[in-house]
């Protein structure tokens, strides 16, 4: 995967990518910890990680992973929040009003940081990381 850099801290990870792609990260960044100053920051799988997630499925699967997840990929910047609830997962009920996103069950694919609107991705990262408490 593009977004898997060799780094072991967020400051290096952010440091090895090229601008604009640098400064929308970092911005991105910097977001995520003041929205959900809860969710500590590290690398995971070669990403930037916050809030560190245990895992095991119905099927027994099990495993650590992140509460919410930033990579930098070849033609996107890729936001994971991994939390669901009643209604299905977080990040799906937000394709309305992040139109210029490719959003997944659990990811938001963007070219571009000032794509979106900033109330909605507060929002929304906000609503990951308050899943992430509660679990």
């Amino acid at each position: 995967m593009k977004g898997q850099l060799k780094a072991e801290t967020p400051a290096e990870y952010i440091a090895q990518l090229e601008e604009p792609r640098k400064s929308d990260v970092a911005a991105l960044d910097a977001l995520i910890r003041k929205v959900a100053p809860k969710l500590e920051p590290f690398i995971h799988s070669g990403m930037l990680a916050y809030g560190p997630l245990h895992y095991k499925s119905a099927s027994g699967c099990e495993g650590d992973w992140f509460h919410i997840g930033v990579a930098s990929n070849q033609n996107y910047i890729s936001l994971y929040i991994c939390a669901s609830g009643e209604t299905g997962y977080v990040a799906e009920r937000y394709k309305e009003v992040l139109p210029k996103a490719n959003i997944g069950k659990s990811c938001v694919r963007f070219k571009r940081l000032s794509d979106l609107d900033q109330a909605a991705l507060k929002k929304l990262i906000r609503e990951g990381a308050q899943a992430a408490v509660k679990a």
